[in-house]
């Protein structure tokens, strides 16, 4: 019974059975080929997402729900997505007002998932969050340990002055 409100299960990594619409699940390309290559016959039981818990795959699918009715992702859209990377609309936006380890999370299950518009909008949010921040300030921001010398420091900025400009 495969239309447009066909409700299919998910199985998150942590074996928790998720339902959701079709449409929804199949704004990631990787369940899209899977649900293809099984047929509808065999959907009697849930689609194991391996890679992904159940806290982030209801993140995930919270925004292909919000996204469902969005034209799928062409070629095209490569060129436009790096206009500018401090553009994320909204939604998007409050959506990704989340912890770093969650946004990180998102960020994997998205590549994983094959989700590129999800994958864009979590890369611009890291980057917007690191835009205009000195190396120290990104350190504090993401709690990296510098292990760099003093002297390997002044040997990279020396070596990559270019790209100061």
């Amino acid at each position: 019974m495969s239309g447009p409100n066909q409700v299919i299960r998910l199985m998150s990594s942590d074996t928790a059975e998720i339902p959701v619409e079709r449409v929804v699940a199949e704004r990631s390309i990787l369940i899209k080929n899977m649900l293809e290559d099984i047929g509808d016959s065999a959907l009697t039981d849930p689609i194991p997402i391996p890679n992904v818990n159940e806290a982030v795959l209801n993140k995930v699918l919270e925004w292909c729900t919000h996204h469902k009715g969005d034209p799928p992702a062409s070629a095209d859209d490569d060129s436009d997505s790096r206009k500018k990377t401090t553009d994320i609309d909204e939604w998007d936006q409050k959506f990704m007002q989340v912890d770093q380890e969650m946004l990180f999370e998102i960020i994997l299950a998205a590549n994983y998932l094959d989700i590129k518009a999800l994958l864009d909008v979590g890369c611009k949010t890291v980057a917007n969050m690191i835009k205009g921040k000195s190396p120290e300030e990104i350190r504090k921001t993401f709690n990296i340990q510098n292990d760099f010398t003093p002297e390997e420091e002044d040997q990279i900025r020396r070596e990559n002055e270019w790209a100061e400009e």
